[in-house]
C-alpha cells in the first residue's frame, strides 16, 4: 500500500472514530450543568477575563452535561479532587475536564495530521507523539496549577496567622478576624484569600469551626495549613484560647521564616560558585586572547 493509500485510510479510520464517539455522547442521558456554588463564580470570573474562554465554553459544558452519564465514579471522584487542589480553575467541573481533554486530543491529531502534509514527518510519528500528549495536556495543567497553588498557599499563611493573631488580641472573635484577614487583602484573587472568604461564608451559613478547618485543610494539604488548622483544633477541643495558639503559630512561622533566610542565604554562595567561576574564565579569555593572537603573529 502506498503512502497515500495508507494515510487517508488513517484519516478515515480517525473520522468513523470520531463519528462513532460523537454518536454515543449525543445517545448518552444528558445531565443539566450546574452554575451554582464556588465553581460557578469563578466561572462567570473566567468568561469576563478571557474571550477565548467565551467562545470554547459552551462546547466544553456541552460536551460535559453527555460525558455525565459514562464517565465512572471513580475517575469522576479523582478528578474532581485535582480541580478542587488546583482552585477549582476556570469553575471545571470533572466531565468538563474530560470534555477538554477530549477536545484537546482532537486538536493534537489534527496538529498531526498538518506537520505530516507540511513537513517531513511520518504521519504515524506525529499521531504516537502528539495525540497522547494532547491528550494529557489538560489533566498535566491542572496538576501544575495545583503545586502552584499549594506553594503560594505556604507562602501567604505566616501573614494570614499574623493578621489573625494581632486581630484577637485586640478583641475580636474567629470570624471577626477571619473577615479583617479578608477585607485588608491586597488581592482578592490571592488563593489564601479566596480560601478565607471560603472559610469567612462557611462560618456565617452556620458551619462549624471544626468542619471548616477541616475543609481548608483538604483543598489545600499542606505542612503549613496542616499546623495551622490542627492547632486551632485542638485549642477549640482542650478549651484553650485560639488567640494564644495564632500567636505561637505566628511566633513559629517568624521564627521558621528566619532559618529559612539563613538556610537559602547560605546556599546562594554555593550555588554562586559556578557562574563566577564562567563569568572569570571569559574575563580572562578576553584579556588574555589578544595577547597570545599578538605573541603568535611576532613568532
Amino acid at each position: 500500500m502506498s503512502a497515500a493509500a495508507y494515510f487517508w485510510c488513517a484519516c478515515a479510520f480517525m473520522g468513523a472514530a470520531a463519528a462513532l464517539t460523537g454518536l454515543a455522547l449525543a445517545l448518552a442521558p444528558a445531565f443539566p450543568a450546574s452554575r451554582l456554588g464556588l465553581r460557578g463564580l469563578k466561572r462567570q470570573r473566567a468568561l469576563q477575563k478571557s474571550a477565548l474562554w467565551q467562545q470554547l465554553e459552551p462546547l466544553v459544558r456541552w460536551l460535559g452535561v453527555r460525558l455525565r452519564g459514562v464517565l465512572p465514579p471513580a475517575t469522576r471522584e479523582s478528578l474532581d479532587r485535582q480541580i478542587s487542589l488546583a482552585g477549582d480553575v476556570r469553575g471545571l467541573t470533572a466531565e468538563e475536564c474530560v470534555a477538554l481533554m477530549v477536545l484537546s486530543t482532537l486538536g493534537g491529531a489534527g496538529f498531526a495530521v498538518y506537520l505530516s502534509q507540511s513537513a517531513d514527518v511520518s504521519i504515524d510519528f506525529a499521531l504516537a507523539v502528539l495525540v497522547p500528549l494532547a491528550a494529557l495536556l489538560p489533566y498535566l495543567q491542572l496538576g501544575t496549577l495545583a503545586k502552584e497553588r499549594l506553594v503560594t498557599i505556604r507562602r501567604g499563611l505566616p501573614f494570614v496567622i499574623d493578621l489573625m493573631a494581632m486581630a484577637m488580641s485586640a478583641g475580636l472573635d474567629f470570624p471577626a478576624a477571619v473577615r479583617q484577614v479578608v477585607e485588608k487583602a491586597p488581592r482578592p484573587d490571592d488563593p489564601i484569600i479566596e480560601e478565607m472568604s471560603l472559610m469567612l461564608q462557611s462560618l456565617q451559613i452556620g458551619h462549624s469551626r471544626r468542619a471548616v478547618l477541616e475543609e481548608f485543610a483538604r483543598r489545600a494539604p499542606c505542612d503549613a495549613v496542616l499546623e495551622f488548622t490542627g492547632a486551632v483544633i485542638q485549642a477549640e477541643e482542650r478549651g484553650n484560647p485560639i488567640g494564644d495558639a495564632l500567636q505561637v503559630q505566628a511566633a513559629t512561622y517568624r521564627s521558621r521564616r528566619s532559618v529559612t533566610a539563613e538556610e537559602a542565604a547560605a546556599k546562594a554562595g554555593v550555588k554562586m560558585t559556578a557562574p563566577l567561576l564562567l563569568v572569570f574564565v571569559s574575563v580572562m579569555l578576553l584579556v588574555l586572547g589578544p595577547l597570545l593572537v599578538g605573541l603568535e603573529g611576532m613568532n
